[in-house]
């Protein structure tokens, strides 16, 4: 970087913002595309982030008829709002995602036929080799460089961002780009849940403040099962679990991972839930302990054996990481609808892959990769198309700091998670809930408007984090009412039946003015089970 002042100025053709699966995959392609690219993160790329905390399982299907199989049986299951040409591109790139990381040299085991075993990746060593591939192509990486807004000329294109360098007692610095790729996770409102420390919904806020759309909002509301004392959520485990209340006796729940719904009903009506992992055969429970080690280590630290002894669990909110909606994509590269904005991995609306459902760790995991692909190379595309104009930053809520009466980031940050984390507030919705809800998080939003308490200037960032969980509550709330009805991770309890006139996916937007409407869309699918 060059010294200007107190701001670090550089300018790049492609800049991407975070630091996980979907930011690399995107640095990686779009330096292979002969573009100079940037990389900055919050963290430090290649350990920040969920993934890196842990790892996931993959949508990966061998090329042939059971692909298309594989897109019925989702689209049954996801409320009609998928694009099956989408699905077909995604299964296809993150097949070819795994082959080039296999080539890269990631040791996936071996099974007994002599066959790598490609279905899973192991967080830390996935992250770690993606981050060196990202390095040997020449990517730049700022690690502890947040980025705060994004800046645009004169025309509305987005041709950069400012941001902070953490470790350099906050020192603001300037990156000029062709294009930005905003892969910068999910909201997960610092609930705790392992790894999303810095989900907070950050590129949602830049790219809303640039004009954004955003869809799918009504169902980030996923939650997980982790023992009352942890934060690892790795649900899989519990596909083997029997579930009881307080005194012993056996919930009534389905078999396999159904059982995680039941017993957060039961949770969500205030009930204490225990687990016993009592159904996993004898043969694979060592399989389980090695396949994610970080699940039973509070139970192993607890004395708790969770084959044989039932635990305590209860509800953690995952979010939009898990859940499924962020920015719109407007077209294969995954453009938003702000002319050079692409978005990738958690920060992209994921309807389009997993309707109105989760996408668990399977599907987000290739979406990571495909997305993160299609939006490096769109990036790419796009910068060498265009001369950089002079950037412009507007003064944006958040950036200046208000009054030392002002509210602080701990009470701003309070206030949006009691308006989310609550199962009753997420989980289960109501007419009532979402509206007290929504006035409660206009009222808010007035009051961080002037700013909020100074802090200190390496941790400036802390502002914009707790700016962006209210606009993405009053975004989540907002597309909540718009929905009267339920589907998939969406829950009205005084609308609990599906109705097929809301067939459609649902857009939000909007920062002084919360908007809502149908997106013009219509949702592709091949099965006519899906729109049943």
């Amino acid at each position: 970087m060059t010294s200007a002042g107190d701001l670090d100025v550089h300018s790049t053709d492609v800049l991407v913002i975070g630091g996980g699966p979907a930011a690399t995959w995107a640095a990686i392609a779009a330096a292979e595309s002969s573009s100079r690219v940037t990389l900055v993160d919050k963290g430090y790329c290649g350990t920040s982030g969920a993934t890196a905390a842990g790892g996931n399982n993959l949508w990966l299907i061998p090329p042939g008829p059971r692909r298309e199989e594989s897109i019925r049986e989702r689209e049954a299951a996801a409320g009609g709002l998928t694009d099956a040409e989408w699905m077909l591109r995604v299964l296809s790139s993150s097949w070819e995602g795994i082959e080039r990381l296999a080539q890269w040299g990631f040791p996936f085991p071996v099974g007994d036929d002599g066959n790598q075993l490609r279905s899973s990746l192991q967080g830390p060593e996935y992250m770690r080799r993606m981050r060196r591939k990202a390095h040997r192509s020449g990517v730049r990486i700022l690690d502890h460089h947040p980025a705060l807004a994004l800046t645009s000329d004169e025309d509305g294109v987005v041709n950069g961002a400012t941001g902070i360098a953490r470790q350099d007692d906050g020192r603001p610095w300037r990156i000029t780009a062709g294009a930005v790729v905003l892969a910068s996770g999910g909201a997960a409102f610092l609930s705790g849940t392992f790894g999303t420390n810095v989900n907070t919904g950050d590129g949602l806020l830049m790219a809303a403040e640039a004009g954004a759309d955003l869809s799918g909002m009504e169902f980030c509301t996923a939650y997980a099962l982790a023992p009352e004392w942890g934060v690892h959520t790795k649900g899989r485990m519990l596909q083997w679990a029997s579930f009881y209340d307080e005194q012993g006796r056996p919930l009534p729940t389905e078999l396999g991972l159904g059982g995680r719904r039941d017993a957060q009903r039961a949770l969500t009506r205030g009930q204490r839930v225990f687990a016993r992992l009592d159904r996993a055969p004898a043969h694979i429970r060592q399989t389980m302990r090695e396949a994610q080690p970080n699940y039973f280590l509070p139970l192993d630290k607890a004395g708790i054996d969770p084959f044989v002894t039932a635990y305590p669990v209860r509800m953690v909110y995952e979010g939009s990481v898990r859940g499924t909606g962020g920015l719109r994509l407007t077209g294969p590269h995954c453009a938003t609808t702000v002319p050079g904005l692409f978005a990738a991995g958690d920060a992209a609306t994921r309807e389009l892959i997993t309707g109105s459902i989760s996408g668990g760790g399977s599907h987000n995991g290739s979406w990571a990769i495909a997305s993160g692909t299609f939006a490096g190379r769109g990036a790419a595309e796009f910068g060498r198309r265009r001369s950089i104009g002079h950037p412009t930053e507007a003064d944006r809520v958040g950036l200046r700091p208000g009054r030392h009466d002002a509210p602080t980031v701990d009470e701003v940050v309070r206030a949006a998670q009691a308006h989310v984390l609550p199962p009753l507030r997420s989980h289960t919705k109501s007419q009532d809930r979402l509206t007290e809800s929504a006035e409660a998080l206009e009222q808010l939003w007035l009051d961080i408007e002037g700013g909020l308490a100074p802090l200190p200037p390496r941790e400036s960032y802390k502002s914009r984090q707790a700016t962006a969980m209210v606009a993405t509550a009053r975004w989540i709330t907002a597309a909540s009412l718009a929905r009267p009805e339920s589907r998939g991770l969406h829950r009205r309890e005084d609308h609990p039946d599906t109705d097929h006139r809301f067939g459609h996916r649902i857009l939000v937007g909007g920062l002084d003015e919360v908007w809502t409407r149908a997106d013009p869309v219509a949702p592709q699918v091949l099965s006519s089970e899906a729109v049943a």
